[in-house]
């Protein structure tokens, strides 16, 4: 008989269970419901765990030539980033070092030249440390609040500042908080001088809060980008010398005989949490006179007093001789 022609399928007494499809229904359904019953009750969650469990010491088995690995590279790659900062600390210190010398010489310098010209030192103005709770609600202004207020000793008009330089000044004052508005407020003016040429000017916030520009300067007046503003001190209100901001644009118009020059505060109020509140200038040299005055006054006193004293101890010696010439008379 051909090989084509035999009946392949099993006698009936082998056709025994359900069909393949079958089987592959079932075990389909049973899968879905296996998983709808573990999203919803966990019920393969102690499996799992015991075959993690089973799996873990595999695991890290498997993983210690990749940990080691690792661990190696980042060893190497740490003395390589200890070795740079250990050079950047060295250029560092030395840079500061030369800094300081020069400053040094530089204040014995100026310090010598005041005392030939007969000028005042420089003002030490007291300070109130503060910290900077939140910025205030109005859209319109640039403004933050501070922890300080009447009760510590701030008074309006006071200058804040940071590590970096000036923010702005103290424009209301509470009981135990105090309004500061920041030198980027459309109504914000300070008088500044360039460090670089010694030209004073003024500055004042723009109208869109982003910063600060320089008004009614001439188109051919001396001033670069990069250029250090710092206080004059002639306001009588901000203490000279204060960094306050660097000139960010430029712009020289032929139709226009003024320039447009926009500023960067050194001082970024959105990152300052910690300031210092200033004494005004004028306050403080009304205070120091006054202190000197009083100081004055006290010597005086003590020199007055010291005078009675000694005329008090003459009158008596001088009694004390007559009474004894006296006795000795009869």
């Amino acid at each position: 008989m051909p090989l084509g022609t035999l009946d392949r399928t099993p006698p009936p007494f082998f056709r025994q269970g359900p069909s393949a499809l079958t089987k592959l229904a079932l075990c389909s359904a049973l899968a879905l419901l296996m998983m709808v019953a573990d999203a919803r009750f966990k019920l393969m969650q102690p499996v799992r765990a015991g075959f993690a469990l089973v799996l873990h010491p595999v695991q890290r088995l498997l993983l210690t030539p990749v940990d080691a690995w690792e661990t190696l590279g980042d060893y190497l790659r740490g003395t390589q980033r200890a070795m740079a900062a250990e050079d950047l600390a060295k250029r560092q210190l030395a840079q500061q070092a030369e800094r300081l010398s020069r400053a040094e010489a530089l204040q014995t310098e100026n310090d010598h030249l005041r005392k030939l010209l007969g000028l005042q030192p420089s003002l030490s103005v007291p300070s109130i440390p503060a910290e900077v709770l939140f910025e205030a609600p109005d859209p319109f202004s640039r403004r933050v609040v501070i922890d300080r207020g009447a009760t510590q000793g701030v008074a309006a008009g006071s200058p804040v500042i940071n590590e970096a330089g000036v923010l702005g000044q103290v424009t209301r004052v509470y009981p135990l908080s105090s309004e500061v508005t920041l030198l980027t407020d459309k109504d914000a003016a300070i008088p500044l001088l360039n460090a670089r040429t010694q030209m004073r000017n003024t500055a004042a916030g723009r109208s869109d809060g982003t910063g600060m520009e320089l008004r009614f300067l001439a188109a051919n007046a001396d001033i670069k980008v990069g250029d250090l503003m710092t206080t004059s001190g002639l306001d009588g209100v901000y203490p000279p010398g204060l960094p306050v901001a660097k000139v960010a644009v430029v712009e020289r118009r032929g139709d226009s005989s003024f320039a447009q020059v926009f500023l960067t505060p050194i001082a970024q109020p959105d990152s300052a949490r910690h300031v210092l509140v200033l004494l005004p200038q004028d306050r403080h040299l009304a205070a120091k006179q006054e202190a000197e005055v009083a100081a004055a006054d006290e010597a005086a006193s003590a020199a007055a007093a010291k005078a009675v004293a000694r005329a008090a101890k003459k009158a008596e010696r001088a009694e004390k001789a007559a009474a004894k010439s006296s006795g000795a008379a009869p």
